[in-house]
């Protein structure tokens, strides 16, 4: 007869069959850091979406100013402002239109067309989170010389 040999529990023969505590928190700590990861990108794009949304607001605005230009906003120099939707501050200035040297047909076409020409500057201002933001908008709107 011969002998069985039993296994003792620090026998090298016998690899372990479970992880080691380290190899658990090594994993936790990729795991976590894939999180966070993951959570600062949705982040940064939660505040893209933010600022394109008051973004595409504010022109949505801003064209709806524009247009009460020569109806409810007289078409003469000077200035303008208010608020609206609650948050939108605006400014509005409108002067006669400043012909550059490079420019000067259009002048010459709006001389014989009998039209004036004004350049309207629309600044709309809001605060967004912690910060101001700000948009411009310009235009040019015409007018016939004789209607004034």
């Amino acid at each position: 007869m011969t002998p069985v040999r039993t296994p003792f529990k620090g026998s090298s023969r016998h690899a372990s069959q479970g992880f080691t505590l380290l190899e658990v928190m090594l994993a936790f700590v990729v795991f976590a850091l894939s999180f966070a990861i993951v959570l600062e990108i949705m982040a940064g794009s939660m505040r893209s979406v933010r600022r394109a949304s008051d973004d595409t607001e504010a022109a949505l605005f801003a064209q709806s100013i524009i247009e009460l230009v020569g109806t409810e906003i007289p078409l003469e120099e000077g200035q303008f402002n208010g608020v609206g939707l609650d948050r939108f501050e605006w400014q509005l200035g409108i002067s006669l239109l400043a012909v550059s040297e490079e420019d000067v047909r259009t002048q010459e076409l709006a001389d014989m067309s009998g039209v004036e020409l004004y350049k309207v500057d629309l600044d709309i201002d809001w605060a967004a989170g912690r910060r101001q933001r700000e948009l411009h908008f310009s235009t040019i709107r015409s007018i016939m010389a004789n209607r004034r």
